[in-house]
């Protein structure tokens, strides 16, 4: 276990594994460095890469600071960039996939960066989250109200069958994992406010996004997941779109078939 000071001072950690060009790994709503997909992605990497992957603030060891603000989560990367020598290829999932973009945008030194199913919905074709998606989310968890956070996340923002919640609410090591960091569930909804209400994307917003860019996505993947990744690999500068069965992340991630396409790109 490593850790890293962020800007604001707030203690970053995370793990380092392999040897090669450095490569951090950001992760989504509800995951954590030591999530068993986040391990079993690393060391899949580490044959070629030194891979970085971390405990977003307010997860896991990493520490909080309030109040927050997605800014600070790009300046967590930042740091962590800066400790893995200056310079990092980068992947990002999901609400992860939205830091590394906006943080690429800011001038981090990002050689090059992988976007996997970057949670932007860019039309009404399928699900849409509610306008006050975010407030809602916030409003759960300062009541305390863990539970119904998750479950309004995953419904009204990923768009899961409530059933699917049912199933994990029985599954109590499951549960609990979600239940220890659904206090950070707003910070993944702020970072997607104002991105998931069916709206096209601004024109030439991250135009200063001009490294090689890998956009990822299911084929298996809800159509929202698939037509948003489509529009950003259009909206960047030098990206392409590589949209393959087993790249999904609404399910089991399939790490191997993740690690073929990063492997592929980033060497």
């Amino acid at each position: 276990m490593h850790s890293v000071i962020s800007k604001d001072g707030t203690k970053i950690v995370y793990e380092k594994v392999g040897h090669g060009p450095s490569l951090v790994l950001v992760t989504g709503a509800f995951s954590y460095r030591e999530f068993p997909a986040q391990i079993e992605l690393a060391q899949l990497l580490s044959s070629r890469f030194t891979v970085y992957y971390y405990d977003r603030r307010g997860r896991g060891d990493s520490e909080d600071t309030m109040p927050y603000d997605v800014e600070r989560e790009y300046e967590d990367l930042e740091a962590l960039i800066e400790e893995a020598g200056g310079s990092s290829y980068v992947w990002g999932l999901s609400s992860g996939a939205v830091i590394a973009l906006q943080t690429a945008a800011r001038g981090a030194n990002i050689t090059k960066l992988a976007l996997h199913e970057v949670p932007f919905v860019v039309d009404t074709e399928g699900h849409t989250a509610p306008e006050n998606f975010a407030e809602h989310v916030k409003n759960l968890i300062s009541e305390d109200r863990r539970a119904e956070a998750i479950k309004y996340f995953m419904t009204k923002g990923m768009g899961a069958p409530s059933f699917v919640i049912a199933m994990m609410r029985l599954m109590p090591g499951v549960w609990s994992k979600l239940m220890n960091v659904a206090h950070t569930l707003p910070y993944d909804a702020a970072l997607l406010d104002g991105y998931m209400e069916g709206k096209p994307l601004p024109v030439g917003l991250w135009n200063t996004v001009t490294m090689p860019t890998l956009v990822l996505a299911g084929t298996e993947s809800p159509i929202a997941l698939r037509h948003g990744a489509r529009a950003l690999a259009k909206n960047l500068p030098n990206a392409a779109l590589v949209s393959k069965k087993g790249l999904g992340h609404t399910k089991k991630l399939q790490t191997s078939k993740i690690a073929n396409e990063l492997l592929a790109f980033f060497n």
